[in-house]
C-alpha cells in the first residue's frame, strides 16, 4: 500500500493497520457489523487489489462486534463477488463468539471454491497467525497489545 491509501485506511477504517514487512492488512471492526460496513470494505480492498503491485493478505477480528446485522443474502454477494481476485492470497477471519464465528465460517464455505483466495476462519487468534505465517502480537485488537 502507498502512504496515500494507508492514511485513507487508517482515516475511515478505524482498527485497521498495515504491515508492509508481512503484506498484512488487519481489520478491528467494532460496534454493529452489518451490509452497508461489510461493502465499504469490500470495496475498498477492490480498489487496493486494482492498483497494488503486490497482493497483501488480510486479517479480519470480529473480537469488537457487539451486533451483526447482516443477512445471508449480503454475504453469498460478497463472496460472488470476491471469488475472482488477480493474485494468491489469504484471508483469515477471527470469531470469538458463536454468533461472529457463523458469520466467518459461512463466508469461509461460499469461499472454498475460489480459485486465487484462500478464506478460513478461526477461533483461535493463534492458529490464524500460524496460517498467515505472521507473529500473533501483530493479530491482537490495539488495546490489547498496549497493556
Amino acid at each position: 500500500m502507498n502512504a496515500q491509501s494507508v492514511e485513507y485506511v487508517l482515516k475511515n477504517f478505524p482498527g485497521t493497520r498495515y504491515y508492509p514487512e508481512f503484506r498484512l492488512t488487519t481489520w478491528h471492526p467494532q460496534g454493529t457489523f452489518d451490509t452497508a460496513l461489510a461493502n465499504k470494505v469490500i470495496a475498498f480492498i477492490e480498489w487496493e487489489e486494482y492498483i497494488q503491485d503486490t497482493p497483501f493478505d488480510r486479517y479480519t477480528d470480529f473480537s469488537g462486534i457487539v451486533e451483526i446485522r447482516i443477512g445471508i443474502g449480503s454475504i453469498i454477494e460478497i463472496a460472488r463477488r470476491r471469488r475472482f481476485v488477480r493474485e494468491p492470497v489469504k484471508s483469515a477471519l477471527f470469531g470469538h463468539d458463536r454468533a461472529t464465528l457463523e458469520v466467518a465460517q459461512s463466508y469461509e464455505r461460499l469461499m472454498q471454491d475460489a480459485t486465487m483466495i484462500q478464506v478460513r476462519s478461526f477461533s483461535d487468534r493463534n492458529a490464524a497467525a500460524e496460517w498467515l505465517e505472521v507473529p500473533e502480537t501483530i493479530l491482537e485488537p490495539a488495546a490489547v497489545r498496549q497493556k
